[in-house]
């Protein structure tokens, strides 16, 4: 493998799914894709060389890692990395300040990636050069005036294409500020947060309920001086004290993704004899909301080996098959499980009564509209799902059968489509399915190893 990129051959062909009746065994996933995207920028931002393992290698991280280097940041994969090189790399990152980017030369380009974007929107509005930020064509359809205006009120000087990408940016002086979201949101809690780093007084930001703290715990590891609390009307406060000169390197182990557990945790539960136990998985409250939804439908779930990696929860946790039950699923879960949705429609299918889904309108803004689009994908298989505004409704248990499918450009409807291709009846066939590279490679691999049926 070339030392000084990741890279790998991407998979065009459509994925042939076919009934699958025994899954079982142990496994261990690349780190926690939100963990990876902080640890790398952190890392960059920081004083010397920081050593970040198991971070995760896909398409998000990848957009990440190129942006990072096209403004003058140092990143190897180390010699003798851990692991089975499935996705994961062990990486030095050589660090150049808070104050020590390299102009760009070019737009960076974040391809389908708003993490990326969005973070790093947080660190270009406070550089002292002019930098765009750009990304593919479906990127550019995301909203970004939710990370924009907040920014702009601290002080940043940024244009945006009527609050969508390529944003640019210009030299400008961050202030004290307190931000109080509509939407609860972590990559913009993040940005600003990122930009309170260059602050000389006090960033505050407030958000209706919790979002995921992983850039909150990932700072106070640091040393920051960052308080958070919940606040007398239920809502989360975080203030960072005032900015700093510097940031120290970080030496660290990133935990399994929780939203690609998601996948291998619910074909364990609703495959007729299964059992399944994901391995050292971050286990951070504000990501758990699947499994809280899932124990909810009376899932068989066990978690195990509680630990702790970097301020993070981490521990293992093992599905059985089972019968579920309909639940309903609204307020702060939604936030939990944001990421999970189209997996938990697959694990409702199966459920014995009514599912209900609502206060989920952010689905309709990820990298497809979620709500429509599991809708009719899991509908050319018998699901019966109707949709709402905010979320959607599941009347099950459904008898699945065999379909040709589309994943639409989303890596998560994508392998929710094979998971339930593997309890239909018949063959699926799911077209786009290279998509999952962005997130999740060699699921398809690892799936086979624990006994599923599917051909790629």
């Amino acid at each position: 493998m070339d030392k000084h990129r990741i890279s790998r051959r991407p998979c065009n062909s459509p994925i042939v799914v076919r009934p699958t009746r025994r899954l079982s065994g142990r496994v261990r996933l690349p780190g926690d894709k939100s963990l990876s995207h902080r640890a790398l920028l952190f890392s960059a931002l920081a004083d010397g060389d920081s050593t970040v393992r198991n971070c995760l290698d896909a398409g998000v991280t990848e957009a990440m890692i190129d942006c990072l280097r096209d403004l003058g940041v140092e990143i190897t994969i180390l010699d003798g990395a851990s692991g089975d090189r499935a996705a994961r790399a062990d990486l030095l990152i050589r660090g150049r300040g808070l104050h020590g980017c390299a102009a760009p030369d070019r737009p960076l380009f974040c391809r389908g990636s708003a993490t990326t974007m969005r973070l790093l929107a947080g660190v270009l509005a406070c550089q002292s050069f002019e930098s765009i930020l750009d990304g593919s064509d479906r990127l550019r359809k995301r909203p970004m005036d939710r990370v924009v205006e907040p920014l702009r009120s601290k002080g940043a000087k940024i244009i945006s294409e009527n609050g969508n990408a390529p944003l640019s940016f210009s030299p400008s002086r961050m202030v004290s500020s307190v931000h109080e979201l509509p939407v609860a949101s972590a990559q913009v809690k993040s940005a600003l947060l990122l930009a309170g780093l260059y602050t000389s007084g006090t960033t505050t930001v407030i958000e209706p309920h919790a979002s995921r703290d992983h850039t909150e715990r990932l700072l106070r590891c640091m040393g920051l001086p960052l308080d958070s609390h919940i606040d007398a009307n239920g809502r989360n406060v975080v203030t960072l004290a005032n900015g700093m000169d510097s940031l120290p390197a970080l030496n660290m182990r990133i935990p399994g993704d929780p939203s690609s557990s998601a996948f291998l945790l619910v074909a364990g539960l609703v495959l007729p004899d299964a059992k399944v136990t994901v391995e050292d998985l971050c286990l951070n409250p504000g990501r758990i909301g699947l499994l809280e939804a899932l124990q909810s439908m009376g899932a068989d779930l066990t978690v195990s080996d509680a630990g702790e990696s970097n301020g993070e929860p981490t521990g293992s946790v093992t599905a059985h098959s089972g019968e579920l039950h309909g639940t309903s699923v609204s307020g702060p879960v939604v936030a939990r499980m944001i990421d999970e949705f189209p997996i938990f429609a697959v694990a409702a299918t199966q459920a014995r009564g009514i599912t209900t889904v609502s206060g989920a309108t952010e689905l309709r803004h990820k990298e497809s509209d979620r709500i429509d689009a599991l809708a009719d994908e899991l509908n050319r298989m018998g699901a019966g799902i109707v949709t709402l505004a905010d979320g959607f409704v599941v009347k099950g248990p459904k008898r699945l059968h065999g379909a040709k499918v589309n994943a639409r450009g989303d890596h998560r409807l994508a392998m929710s489509l094979i998971i339930a291709g593997f309890i239909a009846e018949g063959e699926t066939v799911v077209e786009g399915a290279d998509v999952i590279h962005d997130s999740f490679p060699h699921f398809t691999e690892l799936m086979a190893g624990l006994g599923a049926d599917l051909q790629w």
